[in-house]
């Protein structure tokens, strides 16, 4: 589990030839980041826009357990989404009653 925020690139004709091995993965990245972390998720252009085929994949299998943002093209022409993982409703409580 990583308790930080980070990215992960998926820009390899591995990835450009396999739309589904792409969204596998990134499905195991978001399960790997911590709550209250988020992984920046970078795909090959090749692909189209990130909103249109991973956003919604990972909406349906995490729901309201993250949020999800496009943040533009990165230097290399790929695409860059930003994937929040949310804490549990309990935890934020939690911590905000024990903050000074």
């Amino acid at each position: 589990m990583k308790e930080k925020n980070w990215s992960i690139s998926f820009e390899t004709e591995d990835y450009e030839n396999n739309r589904e091995r792409l969204i596998q993965e990134a499905i195991d990245a978001v399960r790997n980041t911590a709550p209250g972390y988020f992984v920046n998720v970078v795909t090959p252009a090749s692909l189209g826009h990130p909103d249109d085929f991973l956003a919604k994949a990972l909406q349906k299998q995490f729901g309201s357990a993250i949020a999800s943002k496009f943040i533009g093209e990165c230097s290399c022409g790929g695409y860059v989404l930003r994937v929040w993982k949310n804490e549990p409703e309990n935890e934020s409580r939690l911590r905000k009653r024990s903050a000074p």
